[in-house]
């Protein structure tokens, strides 16, 4: 590059896609100031606020992340909300380039009727609110006795598995007293997870789908006419030892001895039921039911409908089809796949050509698909071409390089930064609150409060 100084890059969200891209452009041959980004006053986006508090394997994914922070070479400047404290033309005074690692965190569509009654969830905001998501009321109505779980994926099973559960067994996890609270008062003894195709075609790891099976108090419950095998569905099993282990758990649950459940909750999978609506049938805008209509495979993996439908009495429903991509400020937006248009990583204008210096990567990239771990390599793949972007054209069009530019601009602003050092007060008080139960963390889910820690007032 012909030029004397840093190269600065800001990348705006702290979760794993930002991080990873923060980490991976360090070690790049360029010579680079990285500023990140957070919206929250804290970091770590989807393993903090969108992994379900039981999963502790996964979320030790923050460790190697906060490895990555506290080496102090990528400057985490947190409670800053792109869009609304700083937008594109802004962030270009003071930085060469910008990538958009701002995830999805709406619930994607399911187009049914029903779905605006009075007892019809997103997933998303469950999800949120038992991981204690500062923008999330602290209170959720579990006033439900049977529940049905519309989706065939992890998120599918992590909500049928938080709601299934007994209280008292997430005590040992990070849970937030609130939440503990709300699960405690539930009624709920039935969850049912309904599959618009065949256990060939579910989406469940392995792993998640065998830890249903030890959850203290609570039967699963397979249904052996609902078991049906095409074509594709044995070419499926035969060419992936993932879809192998999901069928051999579900076909292990159909061979158990209804007479052996005793239970005191159970959890239902049901496939090859397409969810048709959902029912207010006393006409008080409540849901009262479920209605789903049997499907047939096709031969391909793919279903139809029968027109046999059946009505199963649920009083709350939770809409686990997927994630959705938001529209970002001054930036184009594919309102079909809910990412940003991009060519490997390159932001597109509307004229399908490069914004030059803007890139993005995670899921605001390609989509809600794929595991935390992936992102790794799509940060790669976007990084990779920043890089070749850098060294060919020499971009540096930043007119406030220094890093103490953009930290007064947000400061006239009137904006409260959280820096590193905020996370790790806020990170020794969620510690010493658990510590004094016996537990690892108990997070603290007041947006104040965590203000006023990492703030220091």
């Amino acid at each position: 590059m012909s030029t004397d100084r840093q190269l600065r890059v800001a990348i705006v969200g702290a979760g794993p896609a930002g991080i990873y891209a923060a980490d991976i452009l360090s070690k790049t041959e360029l010579d680079v100031s990285i500023d990140l980004f957070e919206r929250l006053p804290a970091p770590f986006g989807l393993v903090r606020y969108g992994v379900a508090p039981d999963h502790p394997r996964i979320k030790q994914i923050i460790t190697a992340l906060h490895r990555v922070l506290e080496r102090g070479d990528i400057r985490l400047l947190s409670n800053v909300d792109y869009g609304i404290d700083i937008k594109l033309d802004e962030l270009r005074e003071f930085y060469d380039a910008v990538i958009f690692s701002t995830g999805a965190i709406t619930d994607a569509p399911l187009d049914i009727p029903g779905t605006e009654l009075d007892g019809s969830y997103g997933a998303a905001d469950f999800v949120s609110w038992y991981d204690g998501h500062p923008h999330v009321p602290t209170t959720w109505p579990l006033e439900a006795q049977q529940v049905a779980v519309i989706g065939a994926g992890n998120v599918a099973l992590d909500v049928a598995r938080v709601l299934a559960k007994h209280a008292d067994d997430l005590l040992v996890t990070e849970i937030p007293a609130n939440v503990y609270e709300g699960l405690k008062a539930s009624p709920v003894t039935d969850v049912h997870v309904f599959a618009r195709r065949g256990p060939a075609q579910a989406k469940f790891s392995p792993l998640e789908l065998r830890e249903l099976g030890h959850v203290p108090d609570v039967d699963v419950i397979v249904y052996p006419e609902d078991f049906e095998f095409d074509e594709g569905s044995m070419a499926a099993i035969g060419s992936s030892n993932q879809t192998k282990q999901v069928v051999k758990t579900l076909t292990d649950w159909t061979l158990k001895d209804p007479s052996t459940f005793s239970a005191s909750r159970r959890l239902h999978l049901h496939f090859l039921h397409a969810p048709a609506e959902i029912l207010d049938t006393d006409g008080d805008g409540k849901v009262d039911a479920l209605r789903t209509e049997r499907t047939r495979l096709n031969g391909d993996g793919t279903v139809s409908r029968t027109g046999e439908t059946h009505d199963w009495p649920v009083q709350a429903v939770y809409r686990a089809v997927g994630y959705f991509g938001s529209p970002l400020a001054e930036l184009p937006f594919d309102d079909v796949k809910g990412v940003v248009p991009n060519a490997e990583g390159r932001v597109l204008d509307l004229d399908g050509e490069h914004l030059e210096g803007v890139y993005c990567t995670g899921w605001i990239k390609r989509g809600p698909v794929g595991l935390i771990g992936h992102t790794k390599s799509d940060a790669s793949e976007t990084i990779r071409h920043l890089v070749e972007d850098s060294v060919q054209d020499g971009f540096v069009s930043a007119t406030q390089p220094s890093p103490d530019a953009i930290t007064g601009f947000l400061a006239d602003r009137g904006v409260e930064v959280v820096q590193w050092s905020g996370w790790e007060l806020l990170d020794a008080h969620e510690r010493a609150l658990g510590e004094a139960v016996g537990r690892e963390r108990i997070k603290v889910v007041s947006r104040e409060e965590m203000l006023d820690i990492t703030l220091g007032r």
